[in-house]
């Protein structure tokens, strides 16, 4: 059998490509990489410790129970300090072998892995199991050394076994893949451990086992773990669709059926492809390597279309699932360098590098013409990740740049004073309350070693596998005394077919014979980035005039538009909840004319609504530049329909915040003395925005912000809204007004009564952070500083911009929208004939995403099949037959123009569920 590090030969090939960055440069990005990782681990420690995560805008610790739900996110808590868990041997490769040894008798005495908690299996699996045997691995070492950890007499790897015996009863099922969750105490009961309820589970979540759970056996000579851990990989492999030979994204435990068809590398199927080379690098098994180049060879031939890596049908492969990706696949480029893939690497790296730097962080999920699809960032490490491979792959110093970058912009918009928070909106350098784990175990770990030389480091680094959460385990795991103990699983079927192993790795230097040839192919994918698509003209049906009124310029309390809707034949009915229903009878219209009108206004209600959610609104900031804060704290705000627009403001509006009194700010200010030259804070309700806004300006104030008086509101949860007029000109407001919900309200509340004087910016999105930047000087920030502007008039995606086709509704049916009054709509069509349109506002006062918008996006316990399946069965739609060879371009792509409003509206809605199922999952 060949050598287990065949895979590692290519990390010491190294070609000169660029101008090389000096020793003294890397050594100072180096120490950067220790401050930045003292500041975050010092903030967990002092503020958060034994809680599991640090909340950094907040200045404590993440209890769960004790925080409001975030839904199957929390999944990864499970009061057992998990940050601390996850960061141990993080501080031994960073060379803090004190704080380590310190941080182990704190796991030692305080953790307990006995709560009556439910957890995800997944997250505790690759954190807690995987942070536990990586402490171990380093424990020994050290001890080995005779310097540290004399005293170490295996504890960790106990508490790993123990942990491992409760996450065993998850396998209880009759496939052998795991429940997706697990009761600490209980394990899998029923309901009233509220667990084994569950019927699917994601790809990855079921795949991503054998390292921890085999390195545990090795460990401890148990071979229990590793064979639940091989049960699992054997059966996905088994349910693998054999033409296509890709896997799907959700698997029902008990039938094997899938569930999710959709195919990609991303979130849900991710770290199972990672996990199949790994294992045969950590375990020397020819089987998983064999697996692992059958799925890689599919992968290359339907997912991967250079620089892209696009989701697909398992049954079609040649048909998309999707016209976005999301940011998980950034870890493809290098686990495509440890294959010995080099040149899609660069490719794909190259994509997600020019994506980066055009909004400062990998969004969340982005389209395939690289505009914001998703806008949340929260700090993932999967793009520095695969910069540290291909820097080891190729030495070429233009990895290293990659990497000051991602440090550059996690110190100008992560950075708070109580450590580093995750991007709410990428757009405007808004913050989320929440530093996750992996961002200590795994995103420092790659970024010193890019930077570190080969002294810097207490060990080999090759000597070690990394796990999906970067823990690091021994190679030494695969010549362990025991592992003779653990049989492969092959089967009769399953005879090692050599045509699919790949013994030794290409050498980058015949790869690339030329030295520019890298970068020939970053500048092709540059251009492609770069480059800006014009917004096609809104779609006409031939010989149709103008409808009478625009459904983009309706307002539910204007007068005269009421009339033109009842001679349209669509009445308003209002709901008890404060929206009104709008209902389109042809019958009643005052001609056939007005009657085709109505249609066409119902039409472009479903248009505009469809536009809106698949856009999202862009969010305005308030950035709080004051000491300490030095603009480091951005509050994700709601704008509004009158005064200054911020989007066209260079520098924004800045000043010291006051309260106004009244508070309510709807009568005139009584404290005009104090609000003069300031920006005036007002509580939400007991009048019209206008009205307020027109008081503060009277007083003489140069901003407003309006707080939600609806206690525990926060744009973690609730949709982002615009406050719009009274119905009548709003020309006489000239200062911005702007809108936070109550939990971003309480903190510049908290802010201003702490320090007594508060000083914000309101700008549409945040400018540098760090010293306390003078307004003059952020006219100078260049487009490679500042968060890129959101522009949602610029879109390739016909599907979001042209309007669809319609079929006149007969005179017997009737349309059916609901919307908050009043303003421009907001739009939520329903599967009925026509569909409701909500806006979440307080009557007569604001327009915004509907209130059943925010129903939608909680997570759901499954995530829907793709389109036209039901889950766990085929589809019967009807389908042409594609040929293989001919690779036709799918015909849904051609013309998007000719879809109904409900596909566009189910394609959206697939979309939001995919991404859900990304939060749920933890990617």
């Amino acid at each position: 059998m060949p050598a287990v590090l065949f895979f590692l030969v290519l990390l010491g090939a190294r070609c000169s490509l660029g101008q090389d960055m000096s020793r003294e440069e890397r050594h100072g990005l180096r120490n950067q990489v220790v401050e930045m990782f003292d500041h975050a681990y010092q903030n967990y420690m002092d503020h958060a410790y034994p809680a599991d995560e640090l909340m950094p805008l907040t200045c404590r610790g993440r209890v769960r129970g004790l925080e409001p739900s975030r839904g199957d996110i929390d999944d990864a808590l499970g009061m057992f300090s998990l940050t601390l868990i996850d960061t141990l041997d993080t501080l031994v490769l960073l060379n803090k072998t004190t704080e380590f040894e310190a941080a182990v008798r704190r796991v030692l005495t305080d953790v307990r892995l006995d709560n009556d908690i439910v957890v995800s299996v997944f997250e505790t699996n690759i954190r807690v199991l995987g942070g536990l045997l990586g402490g171990h691995s380093m424990a020994v070492m050290l001890k080995d050394k005779g310097q540290h950890m004399l005293w170490y007499q295996d504890e960790l790897l106990h508490m790993a076994k123990d942990l491992g015996h409760r996450l065993l009863p998850a396998f209880n099922t009759s496939s052998g893949l795991p429940y997706p969750r697990v009761n600490l105490r209980f394990g899998v009961r029923g309901p009233e451990t509220r667990t084994g309820t569950e019927t699917d589970t994601c790809t990855a979540c079921a795949g991503t086992m054998i390292l921890e759970f085999a390195a545990l056996s090795r460990f401890t000579g148990d071979p229990v773990f590793e064979i639940h851990a091989r049960r699992a990989l054997d059966f996905l492999w088994e349910k693998r669709q054999r033409n296509s030979n890709l896997v799907g994204t959700t698997i029902n435990i008990h039938s094997g059926e899938w569930v999710r068809r959709d195919s990609g590398v991303g979130a849900g199927i991710d770290s199972y492809y990672e996990y199949l080379l790994k294992a045969y690098i950590l375990l020397g098994d020819d089987l998983f390597l064999q697996r692992f180049n059958i799925h890689y060879a599919s992968i290359m031939k339907y997912i991967s279309q250079p620089p892209l890596l696009l989701d697909v049908h398992i049954h079609k492969p040649l048909l998309p699932a999707r016209t976005w990706m999301d940011s998980l696949l950034a870890f493809f480029p290098g686990l495509q360098v440890l294959k010995g893939d080099i040149r899609p690497a660069i490719e794909t790296h190259e994509m997600l590098y020019q994506v980066t730097k055009k909004h400062n962080f990998l969004p969340e999920a982005f389209t395939t013409d690289f505009r914001v699809h998703w806008a949340q960032h929260p700090l993932r490490p999967e793009f520095a990740e695969s910069t540290y491979f291909l820097y080891k792959a190729t030495g070429d110093p233009y990895y290293l740049e990659a990497g000051r970058t991602i440090l550059d912009n996690l110190n100008r918009f992560a950075r708070v004073p109580c450590g580093f928070a995750a991007m709410k909106d990428v757009r405007t350098g808004s913050h989320e309350d929440r530093m996750d784990s992996y961002f200590l175990a795994e995103m420092f770990k790659y970024l010193f070693l890019l930077f570190a030389d080969a002294e810097d480091l207490p060990f080999d680094v090759e000597d070690y596998v990394f796990t999906t959460e970067a823990h690091l385990l021994p190679l030494s795991l695969s010549t362990a005394a025991h592992a003779s103990f653990f049989p492969s699983n092959r089967t009769f079927e399953e005879e090692l077919d050599d045509s699919n192993f790949d013994w030794t790795c290409p050498n980058t230097r015949l790869l690339f014979p030329d030295p520019a040839y890298p970068r020939i192919l970053r500048d092709s994918i540059r251009s492609a980035v770069d480059k800006s698509c014009p917004r096609p003209p809104p779609y006409r049906e031939p010989g149709m005039g103008h409808p009478p009124l625009r459904a983009q310029d309706f307002m539910a309390n204007n007068a005269e538009h009421l009339e033109l809707l009842r001679r349209m034949g669509v009445s308003l009915i209002h709901l008890k909840d404060g929206r009104v229903q709008l209902v389109q009878h042809a019958t009643q219209a005052v001609s056939a004319v007005t009657a085709e009108d109505g249609v066409r206004f119902m039409q472009e209600m479903m248009e505009l609504s469809s536009q809106q959610q698949k856009e999202q609104l862009p969010p305005r900031a308030i950035q709080i530049v004051s000491h300490p804060f030095l603009g480091r704290v951005v509050l994700t705000a709601g704008p509004a329909q009158f005064g200054i627009d911020l989007s066209k403001s260079s520098t924004g509006v800045r000043g010291f915040v006051t309260v106004a009194e009244p508070y309510s700010g709807c009568t005139e200010i009584t404290n005009a003395e104090y609000v003069r030259g300031h920006i005036a804070l007002l509580q939400r309700g007991q009048c019209m925005f206008a009205e307020k806004a027109r008081h503060i300006q009277q007083a003489g104030a140069i901003g407003g912000i309006v707080i939600d008086d609806n206690e525990g509101s926060s744009s973690d949860t609730a949709p982002l809204f615009q406050m719009a007029g009274d119905g009548r000109s709003t020309d006489d407001i000239t200062m911005p007004l702007l809108f936070l919900f109550h939990k971003e309200g309480n903190i510049l509340l908290e802010a201003l009564k702490e320090y007594r004087e508060a000083e914000v910016l309101l700008s549409d999105k945040a400018r540098d952070r760090g010293v306390d930047v003078q307004v003059a000087q952020e006219d100078c920030l260049t487009e490679a500083t500042t968060p890129s502007s959101f522009e949602p008039t610029e879109d390739c995606l016909t599907e979001a911009t042209t309007p669809t086709s319609f079929e006149p509704i007969g005179q017997s049916e009737t349309s059916t929208l609901e919307l908050d009054q009043p303003a421009a709509a907001q739009v939520t069509p329903s599967r009925e004939e026509a569909s409701p349109v909500e806006r979440d506002t307080s009557p007569a006062e604001e327009v915004g995403p509907p209130e059943e918008e925010e129903e939608e996006e909680s997570p759901a316990e499954d995530a829907r099949p793709p389109e036209g399946e039901a889950a766990g069965e085929e589809s019967t739609r009807p389908e042409e037959e594609r040929d293989s060879e001919d690779r036709e371009e799918p015909e849904g792509d051609v013309d998007s123009g000719s879809q109904s409003a409900d596909e566009l509206l189910a394609d959206w809605r697939e979309d939001l569920e995919a991404f859900q199922q990304m939060e749920k999952e933890e990617l």
